[in-house]
């Protein structure tokens, strides 16, 4: 049974997280991925353009160590809110099936996993990959769909030498030809590949998305019982980071002025690059435009569900509904992107 927060604490944290309604403003603590880069840039945007304060929300955003992380940072209820790959919170929801944790907003529609190669290194289709090295951050939520990938290509995954690699060292090893190829996401590798040097013409994206694998990508993910007891908070803290990924694609520039407030040591040309890549390939989809930002296709999830069955054997039988709750997404025309 998953208890390690007890009820006594959980209530403290809605003191800290959930401010009475007679409060001017409710603070939240927001837990993201990865660290300050392009891709967070909307929700630094959403703080500096008062979309937060007008809903009332006082967001404090920090930073995460890949895509899993936030997960038990929100089941915990250490932070009431936060971004993290959805299909790592399948299997963390099957493990630990009272967790008061679910996924409330899609933001990745389509999911950044990707392999990212040297050409020069022989990289460059799925089959590549056969008898070189792979290097995979064992906590890397890419790494943990390379079974997907893997048996929708065909590969001989004997045939492939895995070296677990540290976030820190993952690039700088394909950098210096240690491995032929790592897993990540598509717009952080390529991007800091081309930081250290890498000739982008020598540098191959292999996107699992368009090779076979049918999963969705990052959510803003809430602690439930935070949900219950704060539902227009949750509903409000959505339609700003909605509002914040419109601006965004309206202005990529300016919200990375946001994102270097805060992480001055950035680039803000590759960090505006970075964010383009995430708008273009994961957020704004052809689904996302036709439908708006935030929701999931059930067909989709289920074929989503079905692909993950097939590497990973549940405890317990999935559903959509244990994962995802769209009923905290504010209405329609908030969600519509452009």
């Amino acid at each position: 049974m998953f208890n390690r927060f007890t009820s006594a604490a959980f209530a403290a944290s809605l003191a800290v997280f959930g401010a009475s309604s007679a409060s001017a403003q409710t603070e939240i603590e927001f837990a993201l991925d990865w660290k300050f880069e392009g891709p967070s840039a909307p929700y630094f945007l959403a703080i500096d353009s008062g979309l937060f304060a007008d809903a009332g929300l006082e967001v404090n955003i920090s930073e995460g160590n890949g895509s899993l992380d936030a997960i038990p940072k929100v089941a915990t209820g250490a932070f009431p809110i936060g971004f993290a790959d959805i299909n790592s919170l399948m299997r963390f929801l099957d493990q630990n099936p009272d967790a008061p944790v679910k996924a409330v907003m899609m933001v990745y529609d389509k999911p950044p996993f990707a392999i990212v190669g040297r050409k020069s290194l022989g990289v460059e289709a799925p089959a590549d990959l056969e008898g070189r090295v792979l290097g995979a951050p064992p906590p890397d939520g890419a790494w943990a769909q390379f079974p997907i990938f893997a048996a929708a290509n065909g590969l001989d995954v004997d045939a492939i030498t895995v070296e677990p690699v540290g976030f820190p060292t993952r690039e700088p090893m394909l950098a210096e030809g240690q491995v032929a190829s790592v897993t990540g996401f598509s717009f952080s590798s390529t991007l800091n590949l081309k930081r250290l040097g890498v000739p982008a013409d020598d540098i191959s994206v292999i996107l699992m998305a368009d090779h076979g694998v049918e999963l969705y990508g990052n959510a803003i993910i809430v602690n439930t019982d935070f949900a219950a007891a704060n539902p227009a908070t949750v509903t409000d803290f959505l339609t700003a980071v909605a509002a914040g990924w419109k601006a965004a694609i309206v202005d990529p520039a300016t919200a990375v002025e946001s994102l270097i407030e805060r992480n001055p040591a950035a680039d803000a040309a590759l960090e505006t690059e970075r964010l383009e890549m995430a708008i273009d390939a994961n957020v704004l989809t052809d689904y996302v435009i036709a439908n708006g930002m935030g929701s999931v296709d059930a067909d989709r999830m289920a074929t989503a569900i079905e692909q993950t069955k097939s590497v990973y054997e549940f405890m317990n039988e999935p559903d959509m509904s244990l994962y995802f709750d769209a009923s905290f997404l504010p209405d329609a025309d908030a969600l519509m992107l452009q």
